[in-house]
């Protein structure tokens, strides 16, 4: 039994579940939504057991082999993010999240991917040491609250970018004169600054032993938000140098990640940058671009119940 576990109207996680269920593979699919109707009871001992009641229905945590899931905030779910913090309901909602995703970090078998390795995402400075570590340039990074720490920084490099520290999404855009007033404001919110690194950028879906890379094309400095500053986006399939493949491969393993996209950004020069490893890819995409099959891939490394990551 594979189980699945966010939203119906997530696309990564409703395309791997029509091809799971193309290949015939017997599948649980656990609604976010549902969290006020569910029940998570475990047993942890000389073997670990566990049920976890979904409505009506009962599953037997020992007859999971796979995991995929992609969790969203509470916030975000109807009929939870309009509670108050101190609801009844919220705190189920916490405790079965909380009880599953403790079996999900222990159970000994395939999860895509468990919370323990997403965490490096969390913080943006501390993932590019690990990065770093695998044989990828990473572009000199600060992290500050003073402007005149970025003026200096934007003197050394020339060119300079802006993004969050975090693993919340932001746009990425370059320094400009018209950020000047805004710079005050560093003093309420630390902020990541990176020197600019021109190139092309490319986009590598590490799926178990799987590598599906793509080459980015645009003038955009954030490419995923091109159509906002009147510029275009090239994807196309692209073919690695085996030697950054396997460095591809090293890293997000390291990592513990059975599924993961890496940034990456070849300099002119032939210096192959990664900014991040994504540890929950919206893959879509990417396949959308190029018809590269990752929701089956995925799919396949599902039903194998096969840890790439943890051998």
């Amino acid at each position: 039994m594979i189980l699945l576990w966010g939203l119906p109207g997530d696309t990564p996680i409703a395309e791997v579940h029509a091809a799971l269920k193309h290949l015939g593979q017997p599948v649980v699919f656990f609604d976010q939504r549902d969290l006020p109707d569910a029940a998570v009871r475990l047993h942890v001992g000389d073997r670990i057991a566990g049920t976890l009641q979904l409505g009506s229905r009962s599953l037997d945590l020992a007859a999971i082999r796979a995991v995929y899931m992609r969790l969203h905030g509470l916030d975000q779910l109807p009929g939870l993010r309009d509670l108050p913090n101190d609801s009844p309901a919220l705190a189920h909602a916490h405790a079965v999240i909380d009880a599953l995703t403790t079996w999900t970090e222990i159970a000994p078998i395939l999860v895509v991917n468990r919370n323990s390795a997403m965490a490096s995402n969390g913080s943006k400075p501390y993932q590019a040491r690990l990065i770093r570590a695998h044989g990828f340039a990473v572009p000199e990074t600060i992290v500050t609250t003073d402007a005149a720490a970025v003026r200096r920084f934007q003197d050394r490099h020339g060119s300079i970018i802006y993004k969050s520290i975090s693993g919340v999404r932001s746009i990425v855009a370059r320094l400009t004169s018209a950020h000047d007033e805004r710079l005050s404001r560093l003093r309420w919110c630390p902020t990541q600054f990176q020197q600019y690194i021109p190139g092309d950028d490319y986009r590598v879906h590490v799926v178990g032993d799987d590598i599906f890379a793509c080459r980015i094309t645009s003038a955009a400095d954030d490419y995923r938000y091109a159509r906002y500053v009147g510029a275009t986006t090239e994807i196309a399939p692209h073919q690695l140098p085996p030697e950054i493949a396997a460095r591809c491969r090293a890293a997000a393993f390291a990592l513990g990640l059975e599924v993961s996209g890496l940034d990456l950004r070849q300099h002119p020069d032939g210096t192959w940058y990664c900014f991040e490893i994504n540890p929950s890819p919206a893959f879509t995409y990417f396949q959308d671009a190029t018809g590269q099959p990752i929701d089956m891939a995925i799919a396949q490394l599902l039903a194998s119940g096969r840890s790439r990551a943890r051998m």
